[in-house]
């Protein structure tokens, strides 16, 4: 048998032929995958449910805290209106006071023309007599108003009611006594409208 019949069947019979090593089978080995490490989620920290009875004092105690603070609120709130209430009242006073003390001194020079008149020395008694009644009148109404008139005559010498026009001697008044009245004073309660225009003695 020929060579190349013998490497045939040789190749056929799958064997290699004389003086070569045989060809190992290349093998394929699979590819193994690593498996994907999914990340873990964060852990959630457990929250421990508190008892029913420890919680109810801490809500009364909100609530009283509460209650307080309203209430704290309510009598600050209170006062403020009862001090605005007086604040209020006292300026509407001293406005009126201050109105009828300027609509009174208006009418002053009335009461010193009349107060001229009675001075004067006069026959006519019809006269005399219609001038006392007209000054009669004023007085009522000023008394009515709340208007005084401011003591001078014989009184000492005050300056927060008396203003002194002339200083006089006399042996028979003591210091510092009025005594003559050329005008009349007025005052509306403790406010002085008009001072009294005094001479004053020694």
């Amino acid at each position: 048998m020929s060579d190349k019949k013998k490497s045939k069947k040789t190749a056929q019979a799958g064997q290699t032929p004389a003086g070569q090593a045989p060809e190992e089978p290349v093998r394929k080995e699979p590819i193994q995958e690593e498996p994907v490490q999914e990340a873990a989620a964060p852990e959630e920290p457990v929250q421990e449910a508190s008892a029913p009875e420890e919680r109810a004092p801490a809500e009364e105690e909100l609530q009283q805290a509460e209650l307080a603070r309203q209430e704290e609120k309510y009598l600050r709130l209170c006062a403020e209106y009862d001090n605005y209430r007086k604040r209020t009242a006292k300026e509407k006073e001293a406005a009126w006071s201050a109105a009828k003390g300027e609509t009174v001194k208006s009418f002053l020079p009335v009461y010193d023309n009349l107060e001229r008149a009675l001075r004067q020395n006069t026959g006519d008694e019809a006269y005399r007599k219609g001038v006392e009644l007209t000054m009669q009148q004023l007085k009522k109404v000023l008394e009515e108003l709340g208007v005084a008139e401011i003591p001078a005559l014989g009184q000492v010498f005050d300056a927060n009611l008396h203003c002194a026009v002339m200083h006089v001697e006399d042996p028979e008044l003591g210091e510092n006594t009025v005594k003559e009245v050329f005008q009349t004073g007025f005052k509306l309660g403790d406010t002085v409208i008009r001072y009294a225009m005094v001479a004053v003695a020694n």
